[in-house]
């Protein structure tokens, strides 16, 4: 009987990887894989009937650099992948990729996928206090990138180019993948609603988000006469170091400056973009924030900064509006003139569907995914008389699976 490839995924949180990626787990078993998921147990209780694969629980905090308790995130990821033997890894975020990708080099893993989703406060705060960390994780990814079989997945050009330049990874195993997609029959374009108009920044509630250049933002349009409501929707992230207190988030509700909503789950943010004029973030970097791409398959405009991550999502004057970063005086003119100008705010709301419909379709997003799953796995295992990338020595490393025992999707299949 053959054995089914396995695809084993890591991720630092069990409910953002049900949130984000269970559209990847179904087209990688409709691929023919196995699926299991390794992460720390998340809030809601997990179900194997309703989540459709195996979960393995692992140690692994969001924060913090112990040198007593992150190597048994390594040792538990060795374990698993001896124990499981999977054909392919696909780890996600920092954590996950560099802890991963060293366990699966150590236990022979044959294809490795890394997704950045976003280089984070490391690379955003530039103080000497972040310097050794930083250092730290570009020699911890540097290590881990050696495997022979690899690709790094990032969100944008940006920091793949970051990432070449420092020489973290070549040009050849790095690859840009557009974030997890939008699905568009659940955002989709809507009236705008009536009344004053509405601008809301919808994101986590960190300071590195340009938080509080938006409520100065606010603050400097209301002193103006701009009628407008502005809203913040998320909670605050107490595992970031950029987390803003909840209590700094009330004082603003009850200032008036701001309307803070609170956390709105997953399921809610399409009556949110709803209920929307305009969809602002100005935040320092990001992967690809998917709120802007969530707004963009709504048919709502977005204000957003010239930082990567954000602009390649603009295209100025077309379908929203790029500002400098950490400026909250040109963050309102640009508020301040799609506020005023009913019009051009649905044009480009109209515009930014399209774009969304064209480069940020889930469908999209995931066939490109699978083309990569595809290439590392025909590498792993070629058919009769095919040549190998592995390096001498290393067919041990390979499982035994070989060509003739890939499902039939990965056999027949071009190169996408």
């Amino acid at each position: 009987m053959k054995t089914q490839p396995r695809i084993v995924f890591v991720d630092n949180s069990l409910d953002a990887f049900r949130r984000d990626r269970m559209q990847l787990v179904h087209a990688a078993r409709d691929l023919g894989l196995e699926i299991h998921v390794a992460a720390p147990p998340g809030r809601v209780h997990f179900d194997s009937a309703r989540d459709g694969f195996a979960y393995h629980s692992i140690p692994m905090s969001r924060k913090g650099t112990s040198m007593w308790k992150e190597p048994a995130s390594v040792f538990a990821l060795l374990r698993l992948y001896r124990k499981l033997r999977p054909s392919l890894v696909h780890h996600l975020r920092l954590k996950p990729v560099m802890y991963g990708s060293l366990a699966a080099s150590l236990a022979g893993v044959p294809a490795v996928v890394n997704t950045l989703t976003g280089l984070g406060f490391l690379f955003t705060d530039q103080s000497e206090k972040t310097a050794p960390l930083r250092k730290w994780v570009e020699m911890g990814c540097r290590r881990a990138f050696r495997h022979w079989n690899l690709r790094v997945i990032f969100q944008n050009p940006d920091d793949r180019a970051v990432f070449i330049r420092k020489g973290i990874v070549s040009g050849e195993q790095a690859a840009v993948i557009k974030g997890s997609g939008v699905n568009l029959s659940v955002f989709c374009p809507s009236q705008e609603p009536e009344g004053v108009p509405v601008v809301i920044l919808a994101s986590r509630m960190l300071w590195d988000k340009g938080v509080a250049q938006y409520v100065e933002a606010a603050r400097i349009l209301k002193s103006e006469g701009v009628k407008a409501r502005f809203a913040l929707a998320g909670e605050p992230d107490p595992d970031n170091p950029a987390a803003i207190p909840q209590a700094q988030l009330e004082v603003w509700d009850e200032s008036g400056d701001v309307e803070w909503w609170g956390l709105q789950e997953g399921a809610n943010m399409p009556a949110v973009l709803a209920k929307s004029h305009i969809v602002c973030l100005p935040s320092y970097r990001e992967g690809i924030p998917r709120i802007l791409i969530e707004a963009a398959a709504s048919g709502r405009p977005v204000v957003t900064t010239d930082a990567p991550g954000c602009r390649e999502l603009v295209r100025p004057g077309e379908n929203g509006i790029v500002v400098p970063s950490r400026d909250p005086s040109s963050l309102a003119s640009a508020l301040r003139f799609l506020i005023e100008h009913p019009e051009t705010r649905i044009a480009m709301g109209k515009n930014n569907r399209q774009i969304a419909v064209q480069e940020f379709s889930q469908e999209l997003v995931i066939a490109q995914f699978m083309a990569v799953y595809r290439d590392l796995l025909r590498a792993a295992s070629p058919g009769p008389g095919a040549p190998s990338h592995a390096p001498k020595g290393s067919k041990e490393r390979l499982h035994g699976i070989p060509g003739s025992a890939l499902p039939a999707q990965l056999r027949s299949q071009g190169r996408s």
